[in-house]
């Protein structure tokens, strides 16, 4: 859309935050579905809302019972969130997701073998699309996963670049006029990541789509290094710190402040790609969420309403070997980074790796780039 073309990457000419649509093919047999579509979206929805009691029950619940017994509590918790979030990705026709390993160079001798098991304290990292990724994150390693907290924008000029960058239409002349000037609008001031909150992972279903700040969490933030050395499971960290549209990767926040090889962790690196939706596959990816305070509720009935019983297979997740990744003794910072300093070198070796592994461009654009299109694009919807 030209009115959103101020958010279009200068770098790639790819438009990172717009949800993607089908193709508008006019079909009176989608129309004609529409009502059937309806009731079994709303069907769907409702046996999702019993999976979701389900988990709070046995894990606010249930789980008590074995607190005194810790390792029975996490293999219990294990069992409880696999089963819920396994059971929710069914209900919504998604019956299997392909996982493929991935080596960086085809042809190179790495152990094939080595199993992709994080433990306790490990990092995994990952781009962000999509509340899929979350549950089948959830459903596999039963992680922390962690939201980034900013230091306060106001201390920085990325608000006064925002409402610079938003002026638009008849205040700048012409519509074409608009256009023109936006292209050209330069990407938002990065403000730093001050620490992290862990969230549950409902907590974290319903934060897709937003931006930091992000409201409702409970205390200080930390930094991922003391979360990391308290973990009693894996951590899940998105860099891009917000979800994209699937079509490329944000502009990694710089969130670990390490050197690479990593010697103190291990580091899991993975990429989640989704194929673009068609006439009657939704799309999967939810780069803008609901306006309600359920999110991600209206996303989630767009996607349950798909007549299929199982989805296509429209998703792909892909795990590179770890004795390729940052924290492989065998790991060599000069095959991935450029000559030059970084300030976080593990930061720039995972956004390098997974653009790799999903051959996915990465874009200039970043959560407060992000933060930007969200105001200009509310601002729009409430005209």
């Amino acid at each position: 859309m030209e009115k959103y073309s101020a958010y279009r990457d200068a770098g790639t000419g790819i438009q990172p935050f717009l949800n993607p649509v089908p193709p508008t093919v006019s079909s009176l047999l989608a129309t004609a579905l529409l009502p059937f579509r309806y009731i079994i979206g709303a069907l769907r929805i409702v046996l999702l809302l019993l999976v979701g009691i389900l988990y709070l029950f046995l894990t606010e619940v249930v789980l008590y019972v074995f607190y005194p017994v810790p390792p029975l509590h996490k293999f219990i918790s294990w069992a409880f969130t696999a089963v819920s979030a396994r059971l929710a990705l069914l209900v919504l026709g998604l019956w299997w997701i392909p996982v493929t390993y991935v080596a960086r160079r085809r042809g190179r001798s790495v152990p094939m073998k080595e199993p992709w098991k994080p433990k306790a304290g490990d990092i995994i990292v990952s781009n962000w699309a999509s509340w899929v990724e979350v549950l089948w994150l959830a459903f596999r390693f039963n992680p922390i996963f962690v939201l980034p907290s900013p230091v306060p924008v106001d201390q920085y000029s990325a608000r006064a670049n925002i409402s610079q960058s938003n002026v638009t239409g008849r205040r700048t002349g012409t519509g074409s006029a608009a256009i023109s000037s936006s292209v050209s609008r330069p990407p938002a001031v990065r403000v730093p990541i001050q620490g992290f909150h862990t969230v549950s992972l409902l907590k974290m279903i319903c934060s897709t789509g937003l931006v930091p700040p992000f409201k409702g969490l409970v205390g200080d933030a930390r930094p991922l290094k003391s979360i990391r050395k308290d973990a009693t499971r894996p951590v899940v960290v998105f860099p891009e710190c917000t979800t994209s549209n699937g079509r490329a990767l944000l502009r990694f926040a710089q969130v670990f402040d390490e050197s690479v090889p990593v010697k103190a962790f291990k580091v899991f690196v993975m990429c989640v790609r989704y194929d673009p939706p068609t006439l009657y596959t939704p799309t999967l990816t939810c780069s803008i969420p609901s306006y309600s305070a359920f999110n991600p509720l209206a996303h989630l009935f767009h996607v349950a309403s798909s007549l299929s019983l199982a989805l296509p297979q429209s998703l792909s997740i892909r795990l590179l070997y770890p004795a390729e990744s940052p924290s492989s003794g065998s790991f060599l910072a000069s095959d991935i980074l450029a000559a030059g300093g970084y300030k976080d070198d593990l930061t720039e070796a995972c956004s390098v790796l997974i653009g790799q592994l999903g051959k996915m461009r990465i874009t200039g654009q970043a959560w407060e780039d992000k933060f930007a299109f969200l105001e200009f694009y509310r601002a729009k919807a409430n005209r």
